[in-house]
């Protein structure tokens, strides 16, 4: 079940924020260098991946395992599910960034910005959501 949980804020450590930003930064820059050499089209499809995936899963795996760990428990498992979890929505998320992109490509010559725009905007998030109903990466 998708939830927005604020009690997860506390749980995060100061300095997981620093490392999220920094190695957000680093995949943006990555794209940006290949960008540089393989032309914009190229560096695109790198920008669609997921930057804060990188440091966000390791980070989810260690608050599940830590949270189970507090009540005795060993929370390995329980640490991995969640990775994988988060995963799963990335994967999902992608899809759905795919698909805006294939919107965004088609129809920029033949509308207005604004309707791209929406239209693109409207395919993101039926695919993403469509993909995460049916389970298929999960």
């Amino acid at each position: 079940m998708i939830r927005l949980r604020f009690s997860a804020l506390k749980e995060t450590r100061w300095f997981e924020y620093p490392v999220r930003f920094a190695l957000g930064g680093l995949v943006t820059c990555l794209a940006g260098l290949v960008a540089d050499f393989g032309g914009p089209a190229l560096g695109g499809l790198f920008l669609a991946f997921p930057a804060i995936f990188l440091a966000s899963a390791p980070l989810i795996e260690s608050h599940e395992r830590r949270r189970k760990q507090e009540k005795g428990l060993s929370g390995t498992r329980r640490g991995r599910q969640a990775a994988a979890l988060d995963a799963a929505g990335a994967v999902c998320g992608s899809l759905g960034l795919f698909a805006f992109a294939i919107v965004m490509w088609l129809t920029t010559a033949a509308l207005p910005f604004w309707s791209v725009l929406a239209s693109a905007l409207a395919a993101w998030i039926v695919v993403s959501a469509t993909a995460w109903r049916m389970g298929y990466f999960i």
